[in-house]
């Protein structure tokens, strides 16, 4: 027996025997049981085709639910069309009608042998069945061959017992149609596509889940759109839609209590997916052999999940999800809960499902999940595909889910969260919370777009006086980081103008409008006069943060030494400090402790300035701690963290793989950050000039909006051109940036030293005057604020300009100030000057070992332009340089060392981020550093690595 239909060989076999078993007189009962969708129609068409062939006269009939209240419906749609039976109507179900109908079909078998071929016998009527049942028990002394298809699924509800529950197993031939193996269900795929690639073949499949139903439809739909195109993971882009209108008949014969189960446990997952990372969709087990069954305790858990949220049988909706998965249309993914066998199965179980009803099943799921125990966030995902239910839970769940992406470094999720949070009936003075939360992680999030307006929206509903404070003042950095500074300001000074009776809230608005205010020069020229004018008057109102700021405008301007700003600053910590306030003063001591060199001071007060910060709330303080962390970074000379923590704030790859000019980088909008200016001194520093130049060309700085994170810029990009060989254009740069900080009040070096960078210039082009003038006032300024970086540096490069004896004592006093100093970049350009005014001076002993040693400590530090240089002086002066530690513990940084030690005592890569408020990636970056030079490869070696060579 030959047919169309695929791994049907056995049933093909079976029938062919027992239709020639008729043929010489004896009959026999055939059912063929089968899953819905697994062809059991097709074989039974094929086996009347056979059978005809074969000179079987052929009876047929199809059940259907409407007849089951006519008695002996099905058995008179198989003898009832016969004209001398034609006045024959049903009687009741009596055993006289019964046996009428069996002397019938004995006058057919009297003529020729019979197959009766009765489709879908489980929907025939209740005195059919028992006709057929009593057939089965005579039938075998007849020429007669009576084939019946049932389905034989596993539903949630149970069905009742099949046609032949009563009957001797040796009455009846019973063969189960299995799913289609995947070899298979390829070949009928190949057949449709031959071209087809294996991917797209193979995507056909899972989305068939072993179904010919399903893949038979699947494929009609797939002609319009042949491969290459992929195969959808939505129905609505199938036609005509052959596909879900299988799926959807697949579930109208499941009854209401498993389609109920299969649509929830589809927008189950759906929510799960939703808001997962993408990863590839795995292919089911192959079905040949059968795959294994999903791991009890996953499917346990879902099954009880299942029947929290639908009220269903928790046995039975496990005994479905089994069964469901041994038939393909589910498989277990990698943690072993039952999923859906392709997306587009999936979308397909979801299509015409009320969305009412779909909303009402996740609100019920989250329920269900949150009586369980789960996970918040998970809770929260199901809760996405909810509409607003107004129940306190909805809203606590998805409060705590924000609150926990958000800890987690998510806030694309956070939002989400929060626009359905947001959908709830809320009180206006909780939804203008929630608003400004939204608006804060938007614009966060780079959706400013979006952000703004949530903000403004918050801004405008009523609020307690404090919230409107935080509101104020997220929309102010908000569009100041727009570079609209003055909307910025003129949005606090509005606020401020409704803060009566609350003066701790209004020096906090005075206070955050000063800071906002650093970013344009005029504005900022304002805001200081104020400022220093009501602190003259009336030091009260401009409260601690204001004089700290003062302190801080004192130390830029060059009128302030660091011992008094610091000591001024410490008075101010003591004081008591407005919570909303306290950032401001925390932050901008910080600033000025780095500045002072008090780096484990100014890293102890960023830690409390950003442990008082809520992550979700945008604060004009987030990114001023953030590049104070990024200041003491460059202070100690740490590139590898300064690169690792520029890239995070940037967002963009500023150390690629290559080191080449070839690749252009995508332009960036707006002016260059604090970040940006530190990654290109660090990559000039580390030799990775063309990753440098790439990152300088990112940057129109004739458009750039004025600020201070300019001229930062500027500077860096200055270093760069100098070290490029570029002098004139690193003048200019260090020209401009001058003028620009000078028209700010800023004449101290602490911030940008131009004056030294730009006397090196001068004095390379032939104007050593020039050179020495600006060294000299660079020193003048230097030795006001009275820190041995700030002196030593400035000392450094007059000792260059000068020359002679008197530059040799210049550059003497520049190394004894510097070993002081944290600064260990700035001893390294120290001793090069000492190495080579001792050579000029023909004491090249001396000279070999200032040379030496800049070189080893270049090498530790990872600085390679400077090892570079001491390098060249070393040869230029016919010495040989000493190995320096390339291994080892010696060659460790001070930060790979410190996390090194974190590591070793057992703490994680997230503790010690947190613990040092760095982040993650730069733990990993320095771990990975740390055992290439300790030569491990495990974290449990450290221990005994850093103590074996302590």
């Amino acid at each position: 027996m030959t047919g169309p239909l695929r791994e049907r060989e056995e049933a093909h076999a079976l029938l062919a025997a027992e239709a020639e078993r008729a043929r010489a007189g004896g009959g026999r009962f055939v059912l063929l049981r089968g899953a819905t969708g697994t062809g059991r129609s097709a074989m039974l068409e094929a086996a009347a085709a056979h059978a005809a062939g074969r000179g079987l006269r052929v009876l047929r009939a199809r059940c259907s639910p409407e007849d089951t209240a006519v008695p002996f419906a099905a058995v008179l749609h198989l003898l009832g069309p016969v004209p001398e039976f034609a006045d024959l109507t049903p009687g009741l179900d009596d055993r006289g009608s019964a046996a009428r109908l069996w002397r019938l079909l004995r006058s057919y078998a009297a003529r020729s042998p019979v197959l009766v071929a009765v489709d879908d016998v489980h929907l025939a009527d209740e005195a059919s069945r028992r006709w057929l049942v009593e057939a089965a028990r005579r039938v075998d002394r007849l020429p007669v061959l009576v084939v019946a298809t049932e389905r034989s699924q596993y539903d949630i509800d149970p069905r009742p017992a099949g046609l032949t529950h009563a009957l001797s197993p040796s009455l009846v031939r019973t063969h189960t149609l299995a799913p289609l193996t995947d070899t298979a269900a390829g070949a009928l795929v190949r057949a449709a596509f031959p071209t087809a690639p294996d991917d797209w073949t193979a995507d056909c499949v899972h989305a068939g889940a072993g179904n010919p139903l399903l893949l038979h439809a699947l494929l009609d739909d797939l002609r319009g759109t042949p491969p290459p195109s992929p195969v959808p993971d939505a129905c609505a882009a199938l036609y005509p839609g052959a596909y879900p209108a299988a799926v959807s008949w697949w579930l109208d014969t499941t009854g209401p209590t498993t389609a109920e189960t299969a649509r929830t446990l589809a927008a189950l997952e759906q929510a799960d997916d939703a808001h997962s990372r993408p990863r590839p969709h795995p292919h089911p087990r192959p079905r040949t052999p059968p795959p294994r069954t999903v791991a009890p305790a996953p499917l346990a858990t879902t099954a009880a999940l299942l029947a929290d949220a639908t009220g269903a049988d928790p046995a039975r909706v496990a005994g479905w999800l089994t069964a469901m998965t041994r038939l393909g249309m589910l498989r277990a993914d990698a943690e072993g809960r039952p999923r859906y066998a392709h997306p587009l199965l999936r979308d397909a179980v979801l299509s015409g499902w009320p969305g009412a009803r779909r909303r009402a099943a996740q609100l019920a799921v989250a329920e269900a999940m949150l009586r369980r125990g789960d996970r918040v966030d998970a809770v929260a995902r199901q809760l996405l595909g909810s509409g607003p239910a107004g129940l306190p839970w909805v809203l606590r769940v998805l409060r705590d889910a924000v609150a926990v992406a958000v800890h987690q470094g998510r806030p694309d999720d956070a939002v989400v969260y929060l626009r359905r949070a947001l959908a709830e009936p809320l009180p206006d003075d909780l939804r203008q919370r929630l608003l400004t939360e939204l608006g804060s992680l938007e614009y966060a999030s780079a959706d400013a777009p979006a952000g703004l307006p949530r903000l403004a929206e918050a801004l405008d509903l009523p609020a307690e006086p404090r919230d409107r404070v935080r509101t104020a003042l997220a929309l102010g950095t908000a569009l100041a980081g727009r570079g609209e500074v003055r909307a910025a300001v003129e949005v606090l000074r509005a606020t401020e103008a409704g803060l009566t009776g609350h003066p701790e809230l209004v020096r906090t608005v005075r206070t955050a409008s000063a800071l906002l205010s650093d970013q344009d020069q005029t504005v900022r020229r304002e805001a200081y006069r104020w400022l220093t004018d009501t602190a003259r008057r009336s030091p009260e109102l401009v409260g601690a943060t204001g004089q700290a700021l003062l302190v801080r405008y004192a130390a830029t301007a060059g009128a302030s030494s660091a011992k008094a700003a610091m000591a001024r600053l410490r008075t101010l910590l003591t004081e008591p400090a407005e919570p909303l306030a306290e950032p401001f003063l925390l932050g901008t001591a910080a600033a000025v402790a780095q500045w002072a060199d008090e780096l484990d001071e100014a890293e102890g007060l960023v830690e409390r300035g950003l442990a008082g910060q809520r992550p979700s709330l945008l604060h004009p303080m987030q990114r001023a701690l953030r590049d104070v962390l990024l200041d003491i970074a460059a202070a100690r000379g740490d590139y590898t963290r300064l690169l690792a923590e520029t890239e995070t704030e940037t967002g963009a790859e500023t150390v690629p793989d290559t080191d080449t000019d070839t690749d252009a980088e995508t332009p960036a909008a707006g002016g260059p950050t604090n970040a940006d200016a530190h990654a290109l001194l660090a990559l000039v520093e580390t030799g990775r000039a063309a990753q440098a130049r790439r990152l300088a060309a990112r940057f129109d700085l004739r458009g750039a909006p004025d600020s201070w994170e300019l001229n930062r810029f500027l500077y860096a990009r200055g270093i760069l051109r100098l070290s490029d060989g570029d002098t004139t254009g690193a003048l200019h740069d260090f020209l401009e940036c001058g003028r620009r900080q000078s028209a700010r009040a800023v004449l101290s070096p602490v911030v940008t030293p131009w004056r030294s960078a730009a006397a090196r210039c001068r004095l390379a082009l032939g104007s050593p005057r020039e050179a020495i003038a600006l060294a000299e006032e660079e020193l003048r300024l230097a030795r006001v604020w009275d820190t041995p970086r700030t002196i030593g540096r400035a000392l450094r490069v007059l000792a260059r300009a000068t020359g002679g004896r008197r530059g040799l004592e210049l550059a003497e006093e520049s190394v004894a100030l510097l070993r002081d100093s944290p600064a260990d970049a700035e001893l390294i350009a120290a001793l090069l000057t000492q190495g080579r005014l001792l050579s000029t001076g023909g004491d090249r002993s001396r000279a070999r070992d200032s040379l030496r040693e800049a070189a080893e400590r270049a090498e530790r530090l990872g600085a390679v332009r400077l090892r570079s240089r001491a390098e060249e002086a070393l040869r230029a002066g016919g010495a040989r340089r000493t190995s320096t530690a390339h291994t080892g513990t010696a060659s460790l940084t001070g930060s790979e060392r410190r996390i090194a030690e974190l590591a070793a005592a057992g703490r994680t890569n997230t503790e010690i981020a947190d613990l040092l408020h760095i982040a993650r990636r730069t733990v990993e970056t320095h771990l990975t550093s740390a055992y290439r030079k300790l030569g491990i490869r495990r974290r449990g070696e450290l221990g005994e690595a850093l103590k074996g060579e302590a």
